[in-house]
């Protein structure tokens, strides 16, 4: 099903029910704006996602609406589980899928961070 990154929350979605407790994760990581867990289909050595505890839809919706110090939160709690996995040196990707064009498959804000490995060209 596409993803309409402008449509209102979905509170079923599945991370909503991660966040909830209502389906496991493989937990690495949560402070009050965040929760990191590993992807269920990692698609590096390395693949977790970070997500952020407010209703967000994608990155358009919590860039517009959420309020500084909830963006500055979820923003400080990746750049600590990049740290945290030990990705800053090598180096890592961070994606943010928005949309049906980009890619997005869940209808709640996350974000990627792949590393562990050379990860090459963004797009072929």
């Amino acid at each position: 099903m596409p993803i309409d990154p402008t449509a209102p929350y979905d509170d079923d979605n599945i991370f909503a029910k991660i966040l909830r407790g209502e389906i496991p994760s493989s937990k690495v990581y949560e402070d009050e704006w965040a929760i990191a867990f590993e992807d269920i289909n990692p698609q590096a050595e390395i693949h977790t996602l970070v997500v952020p505890k407010g209703r967000y839809v994608s990155w358009d919706d919590f860039s517009a609406q959420a309020p500084d110090e909830e963006i500055a939160g979820f923003v400080r709690a990746v750049g600590k589980v990049a740290r945290a996995k030990g990705l800053v040196e090598p180096g890592y990707r961070l994606l943010a899928n928005v949309g049906e064009n980009g890619g997005q498959e869940v209808p709640h804000l996350h974000v990627h961070l792949f590393g562990g490995q050379k990860l090459g060209r963004m797009i072929g």
